[in-house]
């Protein structure tokens, strides 16, 4: 059987160290480097199974070296997941907007983190086509079109992620109807997608702030999830 491999992007020694013990424990190969330029370099001449990104890193940056892996099509495919000592949402937003698998703030507990990692290792490693059939949806100045995945208000196109895009049809295809996170993610995703609740949060505020004054027609239902306003 064929060992997964880990690229482990991580500048302060004893965590880098305290990951690799971690993850060679569960049977992982993994190269370890200090910095974006030489995570970048190892890439070249190799193809992990996943990488191990902390964004605060010296020199390029952890945000950068996710959107140089994401634009190429050699390792655009890989999964990210970030690791960050900042629980902030523009930053996790970021990363996600550009790809990344999933992130964990730290301090993190290495058994949550390694089940991230395998659950992460699990999913196929692109998402299915977007489904493009569909008529548009106009509600009142907002239409959603499937065909052309596009989204305009009075007009004006909005540009979406390819998820974004997903969760808005789903809701605005069923007003009124509230979704539970996970309902959420198995229509977007896949089933097979393994994610948090935090996630789904983060990508509805990318949401929102992009839809400007409309994303308050995105409201949050207390203990269920998510549902968009009925006209």
């Amino acid at each position: 059987m064929t060992r997964e491999t880990i690229l482990l992007i991580e500048d302060e020694h004893d965590i880098r160290e305290l990951l690799k013990f971690h993850l060679e424990r569960e049977n992982l190969l993994v190269e370890a480097v200090e910095n974006g330029e030489d995570a970048l370099l190892a890439l070249k001449s190799r193809t992990p199974s996943m990488i191990l990104l902390d964004l605060m890193l010296p020199g390029i940056d952890g945000l950068e070296v996710c959107r140089r892996l994401k634009a190429q099509p050699e390792t655009r495919d890989i999964p990210i997941i970030m690791l960050t000592a900042k629980d902030s949402e523009a930053d996790i937003v970021s990363g996600l907007e550009m790809g990344a698998a999933d992130y964990v703030c730290k301090p993190f507990s290495p058994r949550v983190l390694m089940a991230r990692i395998h659950a992460v290792l699990r999913r196929p490693m692109t998402d299915a086509a977007p489904e493009t059939d569909g008529p548009a949806i106009t509600i009142g100045p907002l239409t959603v079109d499937p065909g052309r995945h596009k989204v305009e208000i009075k007009g004006k196109e909005i540009q979406l992620t390819y998820t974004e895009f997903r969760i808005l049809r789903m809701l605005v295809e069923n007003p009124g109807r509230a979704f539970s996170r996970q309902q959420i993610v198995d229509q977007v995703r896949g089933e097979s997608y393994s994610v948090t609740e935090r996630i789904v949060d983060v990508q509805m505020v990318s949401l929102r702030k992009k839809l400007g004054p409309l994303g308050d027609w995105i409201e949050t239902v207390r203990g269920v999830g998510y549902r968009f306003r009925e006209a």
